[in-house]
């Protein structure tokens, strides 16, 4: 499939809370690592993690791919973002935010999915205390530095 299609496919489902449509895009054992939930592996939780959890607390999602660059095995692409959120303190406000979507294909399909976001305009957004934002990226930051690439950038 085109990376083009793939991407508008992909965009399309989340829209849409097309969670099995969206697992579709993954290959059986494929992980989406999402920037807020966590790694989703296969795709029955890669349907439940569109089904529930992106539309738990959110809706009216918009996701646009920019730019997408891609060697056949790795997709690159820039991507803005929006929904509007369903949470008290957000008092239906509008999170937007931007991030580059590190896709690994295999045989046609989204082997791995992993993003690189910056969340913190959404955060702001959302009406987030400050100790909650603390907490958000704390558990980002400790997720980076156990990333089996990142060893080489911590202690001596």
């Amino acid at each position: 499939m085109p990376a083009e299609k793939l991407l508008q496919d992909f965009c399309r489902a989340v829209e849409q809370r097309d969670g099995k449509g969206f697992a579709a895009l993954f290959t059986e054992d494929g992980v989406y690592h999402d920037v807020f939930y966590g790694a989703f592996p296969g795709r029955e939780k890669i349907a439940q993690m569109i089904d529930d959890w992106f539309y738990r607390t959110a809706k009216d999602f918009r996701w646009v791919m920019h730019d997408p660059v891609s060697d056949g095995k790795t997709l690159y692409a820039r991507y803005t973002f929006s929904y509007t959120s369903t949470l008290p303190e957000a008092k239906g406000a509008r999170a937007m935010f931007e991030g580059v979507s590190i896709i690994t294909l295999r045989d046609g399909f989204i082997a791995e999915y992993h993003e690189v976001a910056n969340t913190a305009p959404a955060f702001v957004d959302l009406n987030f205390a400050p100790e909650r934002i603390a907490k958000i990226v704390a558990k980002q930051g400790a997720a980076l530095k156990a990333r089996p690439e990142m060893q080489k950038h911590q202690g001596n």
